[in-house]
């Protein structure tokens, strides 16, 4: 008996090298850095470890977890706790996250056949000859499902926040997205080391960047959400893409307020029961890590590390793992050999699949690669925190549900919220108080009043929001500075200090690509703001103003052309010679009464409305006066019904009555606002008078105002300055100065005002809608008569009547057609009269009627001493028998026996 101890003691001495343990033991080696990081993931290698041995799998096979930790990137370090393992006899290793360290344990592992479980992210390519397999996806399809989630939002303006250099790697898809025909424009930015990050969040803020995509470590986020929420930047204008997987740790409902577009990936199915069963498990393990996620939760490498606990469980239960011998290897060169099941063990382990891990389904390529991994996508929702909203695989689809209308992104997240109005002082657009008519001291929104004011609360009424009213920091609209910044309301837009900019904000072409505009509430264009003139004095000859020079000139004209017409119609008419005797019948001589002088007094008679001594006794001479007595009564009355007009009006002479009349002098300066839209206007101006003006402008510094009211103080208090703005505040500012201001020329431009939102704002659409209900009923015009009407101004108007102008040939140039049209007719009645007179005469005298009329024409164009005045013609008496063939009648007969 004793001799059988003996034998078996000494057996048990002699031990081979091949230890064949019990078939239900398995060992399994973990090797984990020293971190705070990494601590998790031994926690997760020993609770899958543990909660494997109490779910009774076949065979009862047990697993035997055997954990150490090692420096961070210690290669010595790792090397040699690896061959510790090894010499114990394990079924695997698992090994470590930092690169360094796990480089060096595949080496041995590789060197022993024994199989190596990763669950890291690796930045390059698996080689085909290795014994190890990694559960996480290769760098090339978490590449490739961030490029394709940020296409199907179809983002175009990009700007990348990272921590690591690896990150690069990591987004390289997106990168390389810039120079690929969709030409996405990408910014870069680094996190500093630090930890206050609000400098590189204010440059961002700045920059305008509404789609940002973060990759940082997981330690990092908490910090990172906090001081981006410090900054206002967790609002709906902005939509972060985290690249990070260990987002959903966190509790995001504390960042979903400002209804702020959060998209995280992750590699666990948030509806997998399963997924929410192994979660109350390590809560109820580890409760303390709902106070640190980060450190002590379910995290994504925790998760990667219970489902290769999974895969490695699953091989060792199966045929070729319960018959396997584990053995005890040795790293030393003479005692070096590989494990004889290894090979074969690692090829069993790539066939698993693993159908329900919390990672998805899992299975292997043939380099022991993740193979097919399914990336799920999460978006953040309204005080409900992150929700899965659908996935990516490897055929290069995004599955993305649709999004409930209570989602983040809706107007809806904007009801019943107090928004962030920036404003700037302009009368009547927005105006301050101290107290209000009462003089009740007034705080908060009621402190502003105005055109704009009352306008935005029929907006919000609309819309149902409430607004706080904030003042522009530097008090300028917004404008481009040379460092690429923009200042004013339009700088709080881009930098989300503000949710509106509700001021007479004119809507531009540079201002639009960086901001959103609502459609213009108000159009207007700039206009020239200029003192009124003084009155000029009338002057001697003031009398002349009523009509225009022209006309005086052609009613000059007309009065010598009636005065000849009627003086040598008179000549030709035979009826305008008579007897100037009367009382002797037997007066052998004949006169004409209109010689040159009398006609030139019937004419300026008649023009006086006096009349003359002189009338005419022809029928062609009486046609002519009708048309001359006609032509002086409408312009006598029309000059005497503008005589009244000029001298009750004041005459206002304007040095300048156009922009070309600026830009061709210069003793009259001008200037605009600076830093608004009217200076950007006349600086980018093609137009020749407007890049003329503005060089003189730019030439002239003293010329520009920094606010409105310094512009028209100087226009008030000085003759020789003209000041550019808009044509509405013009428009009011001279309702308020009645006499001291007035607009010169038309528009120069024609532009509108609107309200600002930041890019991609969901209020733009709905205030556009609210401002185009409002013009419909009539609701802004009723608020522009309210703040445009001036009390001040209404007596004055009324007492003032307009300019009256000079009486021009447009006018009354119809008198004159009307007076050549009696030139005419009384020229054609004359030639009838001579005509008919010529006939009668050379019936009686027996001559033919050409002969007549010469003699006639002749004695009509004599021009003697006695041209006004001819002797009797004497005809002879011939009885009717004498003329048989005459034709004569006895009237004609008579006439010829008669002697004058």
């Amino acid at each position: 008996m004793d001799f059988y101890w003996v034998g078996f003691f000494l057996w048990m001495c002699c031990l081979p090298t091949v230890l064949t343990r019990p078939e239900t033991v398995r060992i399994v080696g973990g090797i984990f850095d020293k971190s705070p990081e990494t601590s998790n993931a031994e926690r997760a290698f020993t609770f899958a470890v543990e909660r494997f041995n109490t779910q009774h799998y076949v065979n009862d096979t047990t697993l035997v977890a055997d954990a150490v930790q090692v420096a961070s990137n210690d290669t010595f370090d790792a090397t040699k706790t690896v061959c510790q393992l090894l010499s114990k006899g394990v079924a695997a290793i698992f090994g470590p996250a930092s690169q360094d360290s796990a480089m060096a344990v595949g080496s041995v592992c590789r060197s022993m056949d024994v199989p190596f479980v990763e669950t890291r992210w690796e930045f390059e390519a698996r080689e085909s000859l290795v014994t190890s397999i990694n559960l996480h996806p290769s760098n090339r399809h978490i590449s490739l499902a961030i490029k394709d989630i940020v296409l199907s939002y179809h983002w175009t303006t990009i700007t990348i926040v990272y921590e690591e250099e690896s990150a690069l790697t990591r987004l390289q898809e997106v990168l390389h997205a810039s120079a690929e025909p969709m030409k996405v424009k990408v910014t870069v930015y680094r996190i500093p080391s630090r930890p206050d990050m609000r400098e590189l969040l204010k440059e961002i803020k700045r920059s305008g960047a509404r789609h940002i995509i973060i990759d940082c470590r997981s330690q990092t986020l908490p910090l990172l959400l906090e001081q981006i929420m410090e900054m206002q930047m967790l609002r709906s204008y902005y939509h972060y893409l985290f690249t990070s997987m260990d987002l959903t740790l966190l509790n995001m409902s504390r960042y979903s307020g400002d209804g702020v577009n959060i998209t995280a990936v992750h590699l666990h199915d948030t509806e997998s029961a399963k997924f929410h069963q192994v979660a109350l498990d390590w809560r109820s393990q580890f409760p303390e890590a709902d106070t640190h996620p980060m450190e002590m939760g379910l995290t994504t490498e925790a998760m990667l590390i219970i489902d290769a606990v999974h895969v490695l469980a699953e091989a060792l239960t199966s045929h070729l793992g319960r018959n396997m011998s584990l053995q005890r290897l040795s790293c030393f060169h003479g005692h070096k050999k590989s494990w004889d099941y290894g090979l074969s063990f690692f090829n069993y382990i790539k066939s698993v699949t693993l159908k329900n891990g919390l990672t998805g389904e899992v299975n292997f390529s043939i380099n022991g690669g993740r193979d097919n991994p399914k990336i799920f996508i999460s978006e953040l929702f309204d005080t409900s925190g992150l929700k899965q909203r659908g996935f990516w695989n490897t055929s290069r689809q995004v599955h993305l549900k649709p999004r409930d209308i209570t989602s983040v992104g809706d107007l809806s997240t904007y009801y019943n919220r107090t928004l962030i109005v920036t404003t700037i002082r302009e009368q009547p657009y927005v105006m301050y108080r101290e107290t209000d008519k009462e003089g009740v001291p007034v705080t908060g929104n009621d402190r502003y009043y105005g055109f704009c004011i009352d306008m935005l609360k029929k907006i919000s009424e609309i819309l149902h929001f409430s607004y706080k009213i904030v003042e522009v920091e530097d008090n300028n609209y917004g404008s481009e500075l040379e460092s690429g910044r923009w200042n004013g309301m339009v700088g709080e837009l881009m930098e989300r200090k503000a949710d509106l900019a509700v001021a007479p904000l004119t809507i531009t072409y540079s201002r639009e690509q960086v901001i959103d505009f609502s459609k213009p509430y108000m159009h207007l264009g700039i206009t020239i703001l200029y003192r009124s003139p003084e009155p000029q004095n009338p002057g001697v000859f003031s009398f002349l103003n009523p009509l225009s020079f022209d006309v005086w000139l052609y009613v000059v004209l007309a009065f010598f052309l009636v005065s000849i017409t009627l003086f040598l119609l008179a000549r030709f008419s035979p009826y305008e010679w008579y007897n100037s005797h009367p009382c002797n019948p037997e007066y052998d001589e004949v006169r004409n009464q209109f010689n040159l002088t009398n006609c030139l007094w019937f004419s300026f008679g008649g023009l006086m409305q006096q009349g003359s001594e002189v009338n005419p006794r022809a029928f062609s001479t009486r046609v002519l006066s009708g048309f001359w007595w006609f032509f002086s009564l409408i312009l006598v009355s029309s000059y005497t019904a503008n005589l009244a007009a000029f001298l009750t009006v004041e005459r206002m002479v304007s040095p300048i009555s156009s922009a070309d009349d600026l830009s061709k002098q210069t003793e009259i300066e001008y200037g605009t606002r600076s830093g608004g839209s009217s200076e950007t206007f006349f600086r980018r101006s093609k137009i020749p008078t407007y890049q003329k003006m503005y060089e003189f402008m730019s030439a002239r510094p003293h010329v520009f105002s920094k606010t409105y009211d310094e512009g028209i103080e100087r226009v008030l208090n000085s003759k020789n300055y003209a000041f550019l703005l808009e044509s509405t505040t013009a428009e009011y500012r001279i309702s308020q100065h009645c006499k001291n201001l007035t607009l010169i020329g038309g528009l120069l431009n024609s532009r509108g005002y609107g309200i600002g939102t930041p890019l991609g704002s969901a209020l733009r659409d709905e205030i556009t809608k609210a401002i185009l209900s409002l013009q419909e009923d009539e609701t802004i015009i009723r608020l522009k008569q309210q703040w445009w009407k001036s009390a001040n101004c209404q007596n004055n108007n009324a007492n003032q009547k307009e300019d009256a102008n000079e009486l021009g040939v447009k006018n009354i140039g119809g008198i004159f057609l009307v007076l050549i049209s009696g030139l005419v007719a009384s020229a054609m009645a004359a030639v009838a009269e001579f005509v008919w007179k010529s006939r009668q005469n050379a019936t009686l005298d027996s001559k033919s009627l050409c002969g007549e009329m010469m003699a006639e024409m002749r004695f009509a164009c004599r021009c003697n001493k006695r041209r006004n005045s001819k002797p009797v013609i004497e005809h002879k008496y011939i009885p009717t028998a004498a003329y048989p063939a005459s034709g004569m009648n006895g009237q004609a007969i008579q006439m010829a026996e008669t002697v004058a």
